[in-house]
């Protein structure tokens, strides 16, 4: 019971975390490609903005995992979330400088934050149980909804208020993200107390059996194999077109308020709905969630590619590309936390927000080169590839799993 308390405690607060952490990385994201196009002078340089986010984010994956292990997660998501402000000043700085490497780098520090960010759905794994493990991650997930719904909202009163205090063009909106990650680092270090994943640690090599069976799984690496594979496929595919459509839709002539309210929906697809998500992971099972996203991602692909023209079509396309990745993502992340043993579990953990993370940079920077050269529509085509073999995939990690569990039996 008392650990029980302890995870309905830790939920809440990485939700207020996550709240926060979202309105700073929706703010930043729905501006970095059409600043980076401006610095940079090029259109092809675009999506080099979302890149640099998501090389960072891999950066400091493992590392902040690490530090999760020996540390704690209370110290590990703060430190992310300290380095990711700096970083926001820093695009400041890199934008009145009209600096674009500078402005790379500072990205780069931002992906640090977005690192806190998707280690907060580990965490709040550490102590849940099977039945409840894909409900409380998600529920940290959807929290994400508040703040990156409104982050790209803030796009007009930030320029407003930036234009007062004198701040280069498009830089506005990074007052709200400051803010929001001062705030973020405060509530995870006074309020995550005890220690979420600590407290596991101390509960398997306790004695109680039932305590410890609850936390402590049989290895099982060819499933994890499968959810890391299948999470980094899901966010290249979202990364790649997600990076893409503020410049697709600058070129349609549409405004930033337009572009920051399509930004806004999409990011509601990638939240809103993740306990919905999360139960059907606990009922129906990983692997079968896992491909009802993939079928999400590939609607989402061709309503993106045969309405390309359309700006409603368009955000279609983006709310069913969050929605898609919510659900593979929240499956995927229960999948290889019970997959994994729980010495193995943090550094699997960490190679899997680097692997999603890696494959997201590619994508983005692979992502403008293709805009250029066949279009918007051509691009959500190229991508869908990444869906078709996740699915082709499934049999694979859905045969692993249930022959592990008929060793254990």
């Amino acid at each position: 019971m008392a650990v029980a308390g302890v995870q309905r405690r830790t939920v809440a607060v990485l939700s207020v975390g996550q709240i926060l952490g979202g309105l700073a990385f929706g703010a930043t994201i729905s501006l970095g490609a059409v600043l980076a196009a401006e610095i940079s002078g090029d259109e092809a340089y675009s999506g080099l903005a979302a890149a640099a986010v998501t090389l960072g984010t891999a950066a400091v994956a493992v590392p902040l995992a690490t530090l999760a292990r020996r540390r704690g997660r209370r110290l590990s998501l703060a430190v992310g979330m300290t380095v990711a402000l700096v970083g926001v000043v820093l695009v400041v700085l890199a934008a009145g400088l009209a600096s674009f490497p500078l402005l790379l780098a500072a990205f780069g520090l931002v992906g640090a934050g977005q690192a806190a960010n998707l280690q907060s759905r580990f965490a709040a794994a550490d102590l849940a149980t099977d039945a409840t493990r894909g409900r409380d991650l998600s529920i940290v997930v959807w929290a994400t909804t508040i703040g990156a719904v409104l982050g790209p909202n803030l796009t007009g009163p930030g320029e407003a208020l930036g234009d007062a205090v004198g701040m280069p063009p498009l830089t506005g909106p990074y007052l709200f993200t400051v803010i929001a990650q001062v705030f973020a680092i405060a509530v995870y270090l006074l309020a995550l107390r005890p220690d979420p994943l600590l407290l596991a640690h101390e509960v398997v090599a306790a004695s109680d059996a039932s305590a410890r069976t609850a936390i402590a799984k049989p290895d099982q690496p060819a499933v994890a194999r499968y959810a890391i594979f299948a999470v980094a496929a899901a966010h290249g595919v979202m990364v790649s077109v997600m990076a893409m459509t503020p410049v697709h839709l600058l070129h349609h002539g549409a405004s930033l308020s337009i572009i920051g309210l399509t930004i806004s929906l999409h990011i509601a697809g990638m939240y809103a709905l993740a306990p919905v998500f999360g139960l059907l992971a606990d009922r129906l099972g990983r692997i079968p969630t896992i491909v009802v996203g993939q079928v999400i991602l590939a609607a989402a692909l061709v309503t993106a590619s045969f309405g390309q023209e359309s700006t409603g079509a368009v955000t279609i396309a983006l709310v069913l590309l969050g929605l898609g990745w919510s659900a593979t993502t929240v499956a995927g992340a229960a999948l290889l936390t019970e997959a994994s043993s729980e010495a193995r579990r943090t550094r699997r953990q960490g190679l899997s927000d680097l692997t999603m993370s890696l494959v997201g940079a590619i994508g983005a920077i692979a992502a403008g080169l293709v805009l250029a050269w066949i279009g918007y529509g051509g691009l959500a085509l190229v991508v869908g590839v990444a869906v078709i073999a996740t699915v082709l995939l499934a049999p694979l990690g859905r045969t692993q799993r249930v022959a592990a569990d008929a060793r254990r039996v």
